[in-house]
C-alpha cells in the first residue's frame, strides 16, 4: 500500500482546524495539552518528538507517526535518529510496530527530510 503521507499531514491539520469551528473547547484543551507536553524542559523538543514516533509506531496510529515524523525532523532529528526510535517500539509492539515502522514511518522519512535538508 503506498501511502501520500504530505496528504494525510495536511489532512490531519485541516481535520483540527476544521474541528475547532465547531469545537472549540475541547480543540483548545487538546492544544493546550499538546503545548504543555512539548515544552522543552528536561528533555528537548527534538527528544520528545523522537519518543512520539515510537509511540506512534507502537499504537498503530497512522497520523501520529506521519506528524510526528515531519515534527521529529523539523525538530533536527536525523533519518537514524527517527529510524532508531522506531526500532525500540518494536520491541515492545513486535509484528505490528514493526510494519508500520518500515512502510508509513519509512514512507514519511523520504518524503519529509528532504523539507529539512
Amino acid at each position: 500500500m503506498a501511502y501520500n503521507v504530505r496528504e494525510m499531514l495536511n489532512s490531519f491539520v485541516g481535520g483540527l482546524e476544521e474541528l475547532g469551528k465547531t469545537n472549540p473547547n475541547q480543540v483548545e484543551a487538546f492544544m493546550g495539552l499538546l503545548g504543555a507536553a512539548y515544552e522543552p524542559n528536561a528533555l528537548d523538543i527534538k527528544t520528545k518528538e523522537l519518543i512520539s514516533v515510537a509511540i506512534g509506531c507502537y499504537n498503530r496510529c497512522e497520523y501520529c507517526i506521519v506528524y510526528h515524523t515531519y515534527k521529529a525532523l523539523e525538530a533536527g532529528a536525523s533519518r537514524e535518529e527517527v529510524i532508531e526510535a522506531a526500532m525500540v517500539s518494536v520491541a515492545f509492539g513486535g509484528g505490528p510496530a514493526m510494519a508500520y515502522s518500515s512502510t508509513l514511518m519509512m514512507a514519511c522519512l523520504d518524503e519529509f527530510e528532504k523539507d529539512f535538508q
